[in-house]
């Protein structure tokens, strides 16, 4: 609880009894009991809570019983329920304007001024006569009726505009009649065990309706709306609304609560009050039978030092948005207060509340992430400044925490993305404390927000460090990367971060590491060879580097880095490959160009001739240490054939080749 009124004593012991209020401005409206209406004009003094009161008119005579009154300032009309009539006054003169005389007989009435244009008002008046509703609406200085009456099971005790709709409280039930055409009367709830029902107006047009300790807020067709139901410590005998706050008259003294957040906020002790009604904003006036106090709100900043103290941030938030302050304060303040809020709903364990409101205030993420354990780097982690100690994580909650720091971090890295071709490089994200360093680059900004997506999904969901480590636009830091992923024995995912930041020489002897581990994922030698592959023809030393252990282990797989059916691979330079299988592994030098040959069907002379040279060397060698067994003796006489048949076509294609040279 704080202090959000300080009840300044008005009128003591008046000498007769009150029956009734209104007020607009400085000016108070009194009437009595005994029939008198006093007219009071109310300053406050500066510089202090004080007010100068003095009685400005007194009409002794003004009616017999003032049953109500009512005060329209904009139509410059005093509207009151005088010995069961409805009769109009101009405001400060107190001149009877007019009567309505079809109301007479009435015993309760209930105005609402509605805007109909932008900049137009149009007053109306529901009056209860007996067991009937007549609606009037106010022009040329007169009550007209609006439409036809409406027959209501009993006679009224409470009556409330809302919107197009009036809610009435009769003995038992409260009802809901539609009066824009519709014509409908909805049967809504008990009145409770209470003597009198409540149906009170709030200024955003819905109704607070009393159910004995209890109220609840309605709209226009009768529902509840999303805010809370308030349950009072007693009964309410009166309500008025000053947003964000709601006050209530109960036997003993005035209540102050709020509907969002549901808070008691104060609770002021008065003498037997009995009335209470706004002048405004900031204006407030609660008598009871012989006393009048004037409820002056606490300063809004001292109340929002009160409310920060206390950690009620959303009050706070909605006093600061009522603020004077310059438009810079105002909003520094606000953005101010809703980082303490999202870090509050964070040491609370609210986590997706909390990153949503962070994500909305464009707090700087490495601060955010700095709430988490082993995120940052330690000493720009010591940088770091919170309102109040970080809860610490584990388990279960840890995990939660992740969760939701992922969808955070996704939004902000979109973000990000689609601004970092902007000619501006810097970030504009702010501190969550001031004074507290902030990240300016968004390349590195994004470098930290991707490395802290990768270290979430080892903690959450491994299966999404590989899609993430396969952007092309992926700014995860290697070297911390690289140590979460071997910490974690990810080492396919390893590779792909070698893989994507370039690191070919690094990706390769992982694989070659890996390969001979019998639980490792990369055991063998497969993915060496797809790796190899897909490096194209500026990598061909790295090739070269890195591929003999295949080829030496697993020659034809091996032989594959050289002439599988890919792109990357048929583009190779064929020399320096042929080169490099002569000098290293002259074995597949056959089969190499037997496929660029048959296969790839290159004309290029040398390798046709390294071909027929290197098949005549293996004959040869046979012919000069034949191998023992029929096999054997079939093997050579088929290298004799191919010899022979390469020599041919070798002559057919030198002949064609001089022809065509010949005719062009």
């Amino acid at each position: 609880m704080h202090d959000a009124f300080e009840p300044v004593l008005i009128l003591e012991k008046l000498p007769l009894q009150i029956e009734c209020l209104a007020a607009w401005e400085e000016w108070l409206l009194v009437g009595t009991k005994q029939g008198h209406l006093l007219l009071y004009r109310v300053k406050k003094e500066q510089g202090c809570n004080q007010f100068e009161v003095t009685l400005e008119k007194s009409n002794k005579n003004f009616a017999k019983k003032i049953q109500q009154i009512h005060v329209v300032p904009q139509f410059k009309i005093l509207v009151s329920l005088l010995d069961n009539n409805v009769c109009v006054h101009d405001l400060l003169t107190f001149q009877l304007i007019t009567t309505i005389s079809k109301a007479k007989g009435a015993s309760l009435l209930s105005c609402h001024l509605q805007k109909s244009r932008p900049g137009e008002e149009v007053l109306k008046m529901c009056v209860a006569v007996k067991r009937k509703l007549q609606l009037y609406f106010w022009k040329d200085r007169a009550f007209h009726e609006l439409q036809g009456d409406f027959s209501v099971p009993d006679v009224p005790k409470s009556m409330a505009w809302c919107e197009n709709s009036i809610c009435v409280g009769f003995k038992r039930d409260y009802y809901l009649i539609r009066v824009d055409g519709k014509g409908s009367i909805k049967e809504l709830f008990p009145t409770g065990k209470q003597l009198e029902p409540l149906a009170v107006p709030l200024q955003d047009g819905k109704v607070a309706v009393g159910q004995d300790d209890l109220t609840v807020v309605l709209n226009e067709e009768g529902t509840c709306t999303p805010k809370c139901a308030l349950n009072w410590t007693d009964i309410p005998m009166a309500m008025e609304h000053q947003p964000p706050y709601i006050i209530a008259v109960l036997p003993r003294y005035v209540e102050v609560r709020t509907f969002e957040p549901r808070l008691l906020v104060q609770s002021i002790e008065l003498q037997r009050p009995r009335f209470v009604t706004s002048g405004g904003p900031n204006i407030v006036y609660v008598a009871s039978n012989h006393f009048v106090w004037r409820l002056v709100p606490v300063s809004i900043a001292t109340q929002i030092q009160q409310l920060l103290q206390d950690k009620q941030f959303e009050l706070a938030l909605q006093l600061a948005r009522m603020k004077d302050d310059s438009d810079g304060e105002k909003l520094q303040q606000i953005h101010h207060i809703q980082n303490l809020y999202a870090f509050n709903l964070f040491c609370q364990k609210r986590f997706e509340e909390s990153m949503q409101g962070f994500a909305k205030l464009g707090t700087d993420p490495t601060h955010v992430i700095g709430m988490y354990p082993d995120l940052l780097p330690s000493d720009y982690r010591k940088q770091l400044q919170y309102p109040n100690p970080v809860p610490a994580l584990s388990g279960a909650e840890l995990e939660k925490a992740s969760l939701a720091l992922i969808d955070y971090l996704t939004q902000k890295r979109s973000h990000l993305v689609k601004k970092l071709n902007d000619s501006d490089h810097q970030s504009t994200t702010s501190p969550l404390m001031e004074g507290t360093p902030t990240i300016k680059s968004k390349k590195k900004l994004l470098q930290i927000i991707d490395t802290t997506l990768l270290k979430c999904y080892l903690h959450t969901n491994g299966a999404l460090v590989a899609s993430l480590l396969r952007l092309e636009n992926n700014h995860c830091h290697v070297e911390e990367s690289e140590h979460v992923l071997k910490k974690a024995h990810k080492y396919s995912e390893l590779i792909i971060l070698y893989e994507k930041k370039g690191l070919h020489d690094k990706a390769l002897q992982v694989l070659l590491d890996q390969s001979i581990k019998a639980n490792s994922p990369l055991k063998g030698h497969e993915r060496t060879v797809q790796y190899l592959q897909h490096l194209g023809e500026e990598n061909i030393s790295l090739i070269f580097a890195h591929c003999s252990w295949v080829l030496r282990i697993h020659p034809v797989d091996g032989l594959k880095i050289f002439t599988e059916d890919l792109p990357e691979v048929e583009s190779l330079p064929r020399k320096p490959v042929l080169d490099f299988l002569l000098a290293n592994h002259i074995d597949l030098a056959i089969p190499y160009l037997e496929h660029v040959i048959l296969t790839w069907e290159d004309q290029f002379p040398e390798f046709h001739n390294c071909l027929i040279k290197l098949y005549c060397e293996k004959v040869q060698k046979l012919m000069k240490d034949p191998p023992t067994g029929t096999g054997s003796v079939l093997k050579s006489m088929k290298w004799g054939k191919m010899v022979r048949y390469l020599i041919k076509k070798r002559q057919i294609s030198r002949k064609k080749s001089a022809e065509n040279s010949w005719i062009s």
